[in-house]
């Protein structure tokens, strides 16, 4: 069986032109020496939130997520789909590796809906996976092809849909899972999971589900962490067989699991 990986970029290295095509260099070099096989999975940074601030459109923030009204959409939209997601695309080719970008709407790679309000909270024209098109992500890969997806999505009605990124990663791996090997990486500025924020070398080499509610208990994982743990777990139950998380700057070694934190179901 195929090996697939599903690997997603943090912000803060895609606002860090520097690190960022350090990052897409080693990117590129593994998907050439793994036949293809990898699907980049990134947010968007600090950037929309520059352009409609410059733009004078209030942003609001609930837990984390952006609330995306019509204006906002239209950012989201220029801002992940058209020069995040082209200039990664851009920067992979001029490595050598044969890129295509993709929101949910291409292709009707990613189907969504807009997300319920909950607790009184109406997050705007953000939207949940309904389906990921399987068939089109084979027909891609199966040619080598890298896929790069930006997280915009669409309901299949006309509207599209800002997705949170890490959410696409896991449905994404969850998805290709029935029909390749299957392993997701969680790139951003940390070396891992740390027990101490503020010390990279605190990284907690595996978690399972009975140390992750340790850890949730003592308060030992700092808040920002707990979605991309839930997610995590969410995947493997669903097939994936394996899920890291680690510094961006190190995905050699996160892909051969020398780096990083792995998760595990047991």
């Amino acid at each position: 069986m195929k090996k697939i990986y599903v690997i997603k970029i943090g912000g803060n290295i895609i606002d860090d032109e520097q690190k960022l095509s350090v990052f897409l260099s080693a990117f590129a070099t593994q998907s050439i020496a793994n036949e293809g096989g990898l699907v980049l999975v990134h947010g968007g940074g600090k950037l929309a939130t520059r352009m409609a601030e410059k733009m004078g459109i209030e942003q609001q923030m609930v837990d984390g997520r952006r609330i995306t009204d019509a204006e906002t959409l239209k950012i989201v939209t220029m801002v992940y789909a058209g020069y995040i997601n082209k200039n990664i695309v851009a920067q992979l080719q001029a490595n050598g590796c044969n890129a295509i970008g993709l929101t949910g709407a291409d292709g009707n790679a990613i189907e969504a809906h807009k997300r319920i309000a909950k607790s009184g909270v109406n997050y705007g024209f953000a939207g949940d996976i309904d389906d990921v098109n399987t068939r089109l992500l084979r027909v891609l890969l199966d040619q080598q092809m890298t896929v790069v997806l930006a997280p915009v999505t669409h309901d299949k009605k006309g509207q599209l849909l800002n997705t949170n990124a890490d959410t696409i990663a896991q449905e994404t791996a969850k998805a290709l899972s029935a029909e390749y090997d299957v392993s997701l990486i969680y790139t951003f500025e940390k070396s891992g999971v740390l027990l101490n924020a503020d010390d990279d070398t605190t990284v907690i080499n595996s978690i399972n589900p009975s140390s992750y509610l340790e850890l949730k208990t003592q308060q030992k994982i700092f808040a920002g962490m707990i979605p991309k743990l839930d997610n995590a777990f969410a995947a493997l139950h669903s097939g994936v067989k394996k899920v890291i998380i680690g510094k961006a700057e190190q995905l050699e070694q996160l892909i051969s699991g020398v780096s990083g934190t792995t998760i595990i179901d047991e």
